[in-house]
């Protein structure tokens, strides 16, 4: 399919005029094959790569300049406001889940040291990390009676703790005032300890946390007493935690924002003759600057990015390469993941591969669009899979199109063909379409969205531009 001028304007929405003039030639190029080779589309690409030179040269750099001791410093102020979550909003948390295993007729759910305990209880794998010995968080529903006979649903909270683990277990920073601390000894069975801890009735039904591991939950199914159900927590449950809150989203944005501004840093000090080990060193260096914890890198350059999660080599950067940078942190315990694949200032890659380029960043904008509060998930993976289809690079988009992002970089729900999942305001996911070619090139673009109240997708990295405008604006 072509492009006409008007078509490939409304295909960019809010992007810049300059931007609107690439993408409504870049229609010219569209054939059935992927790889065009067409002196006309040739020409095409050289004009627009003139325009871009002359650009480069009369602005050369919209970054601060920097001190090169201190060059990513300037990264440090973006989040430096954005506080955790409050204590309160963790109540708030407690309250809803114990609602929600009343509503369910579950006796109690149990966590280990995970993403879901740390939502609940502020309880991370980082502060206490796994071992053979079991802590676990245990949330229970109780039925109460206000002043006035109405009845109530309030959570009791205990945290299972290796006694002689017991000071340091009451020590963590943990936002419930009336948490109990049953504990285990050495010879004791800590599941055995768990349940006459939780007083439960006989015949309850026991939600435990997907992220619990399964020596744990053979020990907790040994340790019921009869009658007893010892099982996976529903999508009610995980559906909490799913649903992302203002305070939330306001932390995320701020992780992705600064995430792109780090990436654009690092393309600042990237030159040809450049490693993916240097490339490396220098994000790592630009996302701790940025406050960023928790650091996932991926640098490729060349064919090497045909490979989506690396390639084990250390290639060096030729001039005219692109360059694939998929990195995220972690800031106050949410994630950040974003991808670019750019070139350098003033390089000249093949205008087969811009096109590529193109043909993704369409994708990825058709998603966007697609992704409303009520679509399917799989509706929002087809519209992005339908783009690249269109330019018969379908066999070359392997993987899904998008996952849930929050305190894990990859939760639930996922974008991805046969999913039923509904999508519902306060989800979060990435939209990453790619194409990957081995021995060639390899082309991904990533951003992450939210749905907002009004059931709208909302680009993360909004705050900073939202998409990135072109191969040499990422």
């Amino acid at each position: 399919m072509s492009f006409t001028h008007k078509q490939a304007a409304s295909l960019l929405g809010n992007s810049s005029p300059s931007s609107r003039f690439i993408f409504a030639k870049a229609g010219i190029c569209r054939s059935p094959h992927y790889l065009v080779g067409l002196n006309l589309c040739i020409l095409v690409f050289a004009t627009w790569r003139l325009s871009i030179v002359l650009q480069n040269f009369l602005y050369p750099s919209s970054f601060p300049s920097t001190d090169n001791a201190t060059p990513f410093a300037h990264l440090a102020s973006h989040c430096a406001n954005i506080t955790p979550i409050p204590t309160s909003e963790y109540h708030e948390r407690q309250q809803k889940l114990a609602e929600t295993l009343h509503a369910l007729n579950a006796s109690a759910y149990i966590a280990e040291p995970s993403a879901s305990a740390l939502y609940y209880a502020n309880i991370s794998n980082t502060a206490w990390h796994l071992s053979e010995r079991p802590l676990l968080l245990i949330v229970s529903p109780e039925a109460i009676e206000d002043a006035n006979g109405i009845a109530l649903v309030r959570p009791r909270i205990s945290i299972l703790t290796p006694s002689f683990e017991a000071t340091r277990a009451k020590l963590l920073p943990v936002p419930i005032a009336n948490a109990s601390y049953p504990e285990w000894q050495e010879y004791q069975s800590p599941y055995q300890t768990a349940f006459g801890a939780l007083d439960l009735p006989s015949g309850g039904k026991i939600f435990v946390d997907g992220a619990v591991r399964h020596f744990i939950v053979d020990g907790l199914q040994h340790a019921a007493p009869q009658g007893t159900q010892v099982q996976s927590a529903p999508v009610e449950v995980r559906r909490l935690r799913e649903r992302k809150s203002a305070k939330e989203l306001e932390i995320m944005k701020c992780a992705n924002e600064v995430t792109v501004l780090a990436i654009r840093a690092v393309r600042e000090k990237l030159v040809a003759g450049s490693r993916e080990s240097e490339g490396r060193a220098l994000m790592r260096d630009a996302l701790a600057a940025a406050g960023l914890q928790d650091l996932s890198l991926i640098v490729l350059f060349g064919e090497n990015a045909a490979l989506p999660h690396g390639s084990g080599t250390d290639r060096a950067l030729g001039a005219d390469d692109f360059v694939l940078i998929d990195c995220g942190g972690s800031l106050h315990g949410y994630q950040s993941d974003v991808t670019r694949t750019f070139a350098l200032p003033r390089s000249s890659p093949d205008p087969e591969y811009v096109f590529l380029w193109i043909t993704v960043h369409t994708a990825q904008e058709h998603a966007l669009r697609a992704a409303r509060a009520g679509a399917l998930t799989r509706a929002v993976d087809k519209a992005a899979r339908d783009v690249i289809a269109e330019t018969d690079t379908a066999q070359y988009f392997t993987h899904r199109l998008g996952h849930g992002i929050g305190l894990e970089v990859h939760e639930s729900p996922y974008l991805v063909g046969g999913s039923d999942d509904v999508i519902q305001t306060g989800h979060t996911f990435s939209d990453e379409p790619g194409i990957y070619i081995e021995g060639t090139v390899g082309v991904r673009l990533e951003d992450c969205f939210y749905i907002d109240e009004d059931g709208n997708a909302v680009f993360l990295t909004a705050g900073v531009g939202g998409q990135a405008a072109s191969p040499w604006a990422p």
